[in-house]
C-alpha cells in the first residue's frame, strides 16, 4: 500500500505543473489548414506569450494535428524543445505559405532549428516528427489556408 501511495504521489507531483500551465493558458484558436491533399488542424499561436509556451508540457497531438507560430514580421526564426516531450518536424513557411525548409527536433533539447537564413520566414508549423517526410512534402511546396498576421 505504501508503494502504491508513493507512486501515485509522485505521478500526481509530475502532473500538477501541466495541469496548472494549461490552466493559465485558455484554448488557442484552431485553423484548418492544407499540405496538398492533406488536412491539418492546427492550433494557433500568434502572440508572444503563446509562441513561447508553444507545445510545451504536451504528451500527445493527433496524427492531423499541429501548431502555426504566426510571427510579426518575416526574419529569421528559430525553435527549440525546452519542456517539449513530443519529437517533431517543423516547416518554415515565408509570407505566401511557401516551404522554405523543415527540420526535425528532438524532445527536451535547447538545439536551435532555424529558417534558412536567406529567406525570411512569417509562420513556422510544428507536426508530430516525420509528418512531411511521409506525406512526401517537401520545401517549395505551399500550405493553404493560412490566417493573416495582425
Amino acid at each position: 500500500m505504501k508503494t502504491f501511495l508513493i507512486r501515485s504521489s509522485l505521478a500526481l507531483a509530475m502532473t500538477v505543473p501541466s495541469l496548472a500551465v494549461q490552466a493559465q493558458n485558455p484554448p488557442l484558436k484552431t485553423v484548418q489548414l492544407s499540405a496538398g491533399a492533406h488536412l491539418i488542424k492546427a492550433e494557433v499561436a500568434a502572440t508572444e506569450d503563446q509562441r513561447e509556451q508553444g507545445l510545451m508540457y504536451r504528451d500527445s497531438m493527433a496524427v492531423n494535428g499541429g501548431m502555426l507560430f504566426v510571427f510579426g514580421a518575416s526574419a529569421t526564426q528559430c525553435m527549440w524543445m525546452k519542456n517539449t516531450a513530443l519529437p517533431l518536424s517543423v516547416a518554415f513557411l515565408d509570407a505566401s505559405g511557401r516551404i522554405v525548409n523543415i527540420e526535425d527536433m528532438q524532445p527536451q533539447t535547447l538545439d536551435s532549428h532555424c529558417s534558412t537564413r536567406l529567406v525570411p520566414v512569417r509562420y513556422a508549423l510544428e507536426m508530430n516528427l516525420g509528418w512531411f517526410r511521409l506525406r512526401n512534402i517537401k520545401p517549395g511546396m505551399a500550405i493553404g489556408n493560412l490566417p493573416l498576421p495582425k
